[in-house]
């Protein structure tokens, strides 16, 4: 279980990394749902599903949600 949360953190780490560097709007905030969704199941290894369910509901799902409707205005305005 502990080699299981070292790669999730790992991986949380580079999914950061990744948010901060691509240049791609949209791609960045696939990998910010994927930050979220790597970091409820880091809430959950550390026995506080609360903060879990909580992270995917709002990081992953309804935050996306906020920034992929904000991209498509955005992108409504330039044309």
């Amino acid at each position: 279980m502990k080699t299981f949360s070292i790669i999730m953190m790992i991986f949380l780490i580079v999914s950061a990394i990744s948010a901060s560097v691509i240049k791609n709007l949209l791609s960045t905030v696939i990998v910010f749902m994927v930050y979220s969704l790597v970091m409820a199941i880091l809430w959950q290894q550390l026995n506080a599903p609360d903060l879990a369910i909580t992270e995917a509901a709002v990081g992953a799902g309804i935050t996306t949600l906020l920034f992929v409707i904000t991209l498509k205005q955005i992108r409504g305005v330039k044309k």
